[in-house]
């Protein structure tokens, strides 16, 4: 991969943010934000990954940009035969050393760890999403999560081609 075309995957880590930063979820935004390489338009995109944000509806189960990282992979390496179990582990794999790398980066996989919520916070979960204020974005690791995972997601493209 020459300069430039690592520069332009650079500039997807940034459109993730620029969309995360526009009121997208995080798995919304880093899948937008590579979408087009598979043949996925925009709203497509942003549409299939809209129930992954707050932790899977919201739910604070994996995080919505560690979702996206398994989303991106899928059309990245996915199998499409029911019967290609050789191409199934071989995208488990890509996803298993992609997560790790995560989990090893922002200390879980797990939106209410990352959020630091304790049990009740989890339990009282609501499915109303969070207005974007100023604040919820003080508060929030979420900015941080989602330019992880794009960038994550753009090394392995990287070192791939």
């Amino acid at each position: 991969m020459n300069e430039e075309e690592s520069k332009k995957l650079d500039e997807r880590v940034d459109r993730a943010v620029e969309n995360f930063m526009a009121g997208y979820g995080c798995c919304q935004s880093v899948v937008a934000a590579f979408a087009d390489l598979y043949g996925l338009d925009d709203t497509l995109a942003k549409k299939m990954a809209a129930g992954f944000g707050g932790g899977v509806g919201r739910m604070r189960m994996m995080c919505g940009a560690v979702s996206g990282i398994v989303m991106l992979t899928g059309l990245d390496c996915g199998q499409t035969e029911g019967s290609d179990s050789e191409g199934k582990s071989a995208c488990y794999k890509v996803v298993q050393e992609l997560l790790a790398k995560s989990k090893e980066e922002n200390g879980s996989l797990i939106c209410a760890e990352i959020l630091g919520l304790n049990g009740y916070e989890k339990a009282s979960s609501s499915y109303v999403a969070s207005e974007r204020t100023a604040e919820y974005y003080k508060q929030r690791p979420c900015v941080a999560k989602v330019e992880s995972a794009a960038r994550l997601f753009a090394n392995y493209l990287k070192e791939k081609y």
